[in-house]
């Protein structure tokens, strides 16, 4: 009988170190592919995959402690482990979530930085670029866009996670331009043309708005002055108006409602387990960068709004529900519109409907507009 232990003791140990060392040495043979380029990573469900191999690991030694004579130390000894595990597997899904390209691991646990692939005269729009300073050493970069007869006012522009001024304003800002309107087009901090190489999901970002308008008014920019954001960029902008920012009015276009909620909606929709997990990211995101994550709810700030506000919405939205942004249209506070694109998902809705689109914000701002 113990001899029959002992063997499937050591069967369970070996069963958790090949998981185990699969993990670390998958870890650095991918990180190798990703850094010369050879092939690319993010194709495969890396989270998963690691949470899978290191669950097995623990499960094995845990398996294999049952089959020891002190097996209630060795229990809560790899409990202990687990606990550590679990926290530092959400220590490191927080901060790779939420920054880009590391120089300790270059390729490997961080996306790269959005980088801005193409300019507006590429659409045949004349521009500047302009350098708005915080410190010494954080800015933000933009590109006006002049119109050359009575301005309709000033749009400034911000983008949504993962994007920048490129990818995801250039043809809003197309459209503005076309209506008559100054457009200033904004990377936040780690995007673009902008300084560092992390974001908060639109806490630190509410600051960039502020910064920008701020940036506008000192350089003349023709008023009124309306503030357009695309999903992270609109929570960012009803954070920037729940702080005292008046703009004069908002474009809100695929907000979130609740920041916990949308994290648990994509864990949800990568097959991962997202109760407590996703509880854990919040909270190591929120120590990281010294802001409270779980506090972070646009459906809260919109109380705040009193300026004209639109929101758009895709109705296939499988990031954000269409209840959830009925709430935050409820709580605008001042005149407002909900349009709904009922064939569009989490996606740029100009490039969806641009005759609707076009249509739906010009009334509204010609209506609304001091």
């Amino acid at each position: 009988m113990i001899k029959f232990r002992s063997k499937t003791r050591l069967v369970f140990v070996q069963i958790g170190f090949l998981a185990w060392g699969t993990l670390v040495l998958g870890t650095i043979a991918l990180g190798i592919l990703q850094t010369q380029r050879l092939f690319n990573i993010w194709r495969l469900p890396l989270l998963p995959l690691g949470v899978g191999l290191a669950s097995i690991g623990l499960i094995a030694f845990l398996l294999a402690g049952l089959t020891t004579r002190g097996s209630r130390t060795y229990i809560l000894f790899f409990l202990g482990i687990l606990l550590v595990l679990v926290n530092g597997l959400a220590y490191f899904g927080a901060y790779t979530l939420t920054h880009f390209n590391d120089s300790l691991l270059p390729g490997l646990a961080f996306a790269p930085k959005p980088e801005n692939a193409r300019k507006p005269s590429a659409f045949g729009l004349d521009y500047a670029t302009d350098r708005i300073t915080i410190n010494e050493e954080e800015w933000l970069e933009a590109w006006r866009i002049p119109v050359y007869e009575e301005a309709q006012g000033t749009v400034l522009l911000f983008p949504g996670n993962g994007g920048n001024k490129a990818h995801q304003l250039m043809v809003p800002a197309q459209v503005f331009h076309e209506l008559g309107y100054y457009a200033l087009m904004v990377d936040f901090r780690g995007q673009g043309g902008s300084s560092g190489n992390s974001t908060t999901l639109g806490m630190r970002e509410s600051e960039d708005v502020a910064y920008a308008v701020q940036h506008a008014e000192a350089i003349g920019l023709p008023k009124p002055y309306v503030l357009y954001g695309v999903s992270l960029g609109s929570a960012a902008i009803l954070k920037a108006v729940d702080a005292g920012l008046q703009p004069d009015a908002m474009v809100l276009e695929l907000p979130f409602a609740y920041l916990m909620r949308a994290v648990r909606t994509r864990m949800r929709a990568q097959e991962m387990p997202s109760f407590g997990m996703a509880e854990l990211l919040v909270f190591w995101g929120s120590l990281q960068h010294g802001h409270n994550g779980f506090r972070h709810n646009p459906v809260r700030y919109a109380k705040s709004v009193t300026a004209p506000a639109i929101v758009l919405h895709g109705e296939k939205d499988r990031w954000t529900t269409l209840a959830d942004i009925e709430k935050v249209y409820q709580n605008l506070q001042g005149p407002k519109k909900l349009v709904v694109f009922p064939d569009a998902g989490h996606n740029l809705l100009v490039t969806i409907d641009r005759e609707r689109w076009t249509e739906n914000v010009q009334d509204f701002l010609n209506a609304n507009m001091k």
